[in-house]
């Protein structure tokens, strides 16, 4: 990256580009924004052009080549990287573009996931919200740029299909999915004894106690209601965000620079707004901070823990990776990238209260945690008008409806969503040219509700 993007002369241009880049803490933010980046935003979505049939990032033929036609080549220093529709390349090879660490699966041989596949779920119907239309399952799929989708009921595939740059052999950049993989070790730890909720966040890091975490309790930055003088607004030229972005970004600075450098040293400097406890409110940096509380606790970076209490122990059958600041620390808030049938074989763990196989891997008391939800009345102080009755907890999103399904979620439209009643999991990575979800949410959750009610029916008939 040149320094150019970084000078006050061309700041505004760097911050448009800086939104696609620095571990990609600006395009992870607002996974739930359905009125642009937070909501009270006006909207800042940009008009589809093409199709994900038109988009296939193999028939446009980017990065074939050695070396690649100028024309087709994509580029991470000039934040071409994750503009549409090179995004549906890079989403399948973040490695290539930036810094990562590794998150290891050890060397034991993968457990096979059982399949009996169901062709009759591509042909469902169902009616994607503000329309009187039926669309099938399979059309869903390109209605929202899916590049993999893989659905589990009782421990078995039932459906699984790959589209773009994708493949069962390949990762995908899962984003804010990323968050509840945080809020998962946080509760294995709380679970286990060794984290305490109601301690303040400055207990376990002397570093953050003059900070507005300081005084949080860890309670609140888990389920994120802490009151932070942050702006994730990318309307907002002086948005907090662009700060924060700057300091995880993993490549040069420029020779002026002067901010904080890694997500710690920013997290050191975020000033208090509000009250904690009072409402919920959408900041990836409470992940990066929990994050740090999980690593001093443990002694060990997010990425090693995930490793050890998961990765290693449930037969994955890819290491997985995230990407890091300049200093290696983990991007706890987004910067994951897995295998499709790993995220599945997370969610059905999940989905199995932490059992597999017979072995209690995750703390039963920790799953049951998440899936209580949050407080609703909270929650709605956030304006999220289309998840009316859902809440947050643990970073993961719960829904409270009839079947008790939560989710993962991050932009672009990944998804892990686990539907208890439906003994369902259905796993899904996307590169949706619009970043936040309700651009892909009126054609994906009730086509997931569809999913479950017919796996419902044929297991009682």
């Amino acid at each position: 990256m040149s320094d150019s993007l970084y000078s006050s002369s061309k700041r505004k241009h760097g911050r448009s580009q800086l939104a696609l880049l620095f571990s990609l803490p600006l395009v992870t933010v607002s996974s739930f924004s359905y009125a642009g980046a937070t909501p009270g935003d006006p909207p800042t979505q940009t008009p589809v052009q093409l199709s994900a049939q038109e988009s296939d990032p193999n028939n446009m033929g980017w990065m074939q080549g050695f070396p690649p036609a100028p024309d087709k080549r994509v580029k991470a220093g000039d934040g071409s990287f994750f503009t549409f529709p090179a995004l549906r390349y890079s989403v399948s090879h973040m490695r290539q573009f930036m810094p990562t660490v590794e998150v290891s699966r050890g060397i034991g041989s993968p457990e096979p996931l059982p399949q009996n596949l169901d062709a009759a779920i591509a042909e469902l119907q169902f009616t994607p919200w503000n329309s009187q239309q039926p669309m099938s399952f399979a059309d869903s799929l390109h209605k929202n740029y899916t590049d993999g989708i893989l659905i589990m009921h009782k421990g078995e595939v039932v459906y699984e299909n790959y589209f773009g740059a994708l493949a069962k052999d390949k990762k995908h950049a899962a984003m804010s999915v990323t968050k509840s993989f945080t809020g998962t070790l946080a509760a294995i730890l709380v679970a286990e004894g060794r984290l305490d909720p109601s301690k303040k966040v400055g207990e376990y890091v002397p570093e953050l106690k003059d900070s507005a975490f300081g005084d949080a309790t860890v309670r609140q930055v888990m389920d994120m209601t802490t009151g932070l003088k942050y702006s994730e607004s990318y309307a907002d030229p002086n948005a907090e965000v662009w700060e924060y972005s700057a300091a995880g970004n993993p490549l040069p600075k420029a020779a002026d620079y002067t901010g904080p450098v890694g997500y710690f040293e920013y997290l050191m400097q975020v000033k208090k707004q509000g009250e904690h406890g009072d409402a919920f409110g959408y900041k990836t940096i409470n992940s990066d901070a929990l994050g740090w509380v999980i690593s001093r606790v443990t002694g060990k970076s997010v990425a090693d823990l995930l490793s050890d209490k998961i990765w290693r122990r449930i037969g994955m059958e890819q290491d997985a990776y995230y990407q890091v600041d300049e200093l290696g620390v983990p991007f706890a808030g987004g910067g994951l990238s897995a295998g499709l049938r790993d995220m599945a074989r997370l969610g059905e763990l999940i989905r199995n209260q932490g059992q597999w196989l017979g072995e209690q891997i995750i703390p039963a008391a920790a799953v049951k945690d998440i899936q209580q939800g949050g407080d609703p009345a909270n929650f709605a102080k956030a304006g999220y008008d289309k998840l009316t009755g859902w809440s947050y907890r643990n970073m993961w999103w719960v829904t409270h409806n009839d079947n008790g399904a939560f989710a993962a979620r991050g932009v672009h439209g990944q998804t892990i969503y686990i539907d208890p009643t439906a003994e369902m999991v259905l796993v899904r990575f996307a590169s949706h040219p619009v970043a936040a979800n309700g651009a892909n949410d009126p054609s994906s959750l009730p086509a997931y509700q569809a999913v479950a009610d017919y796996l419902i029916k044929t297991t009682h008939d």
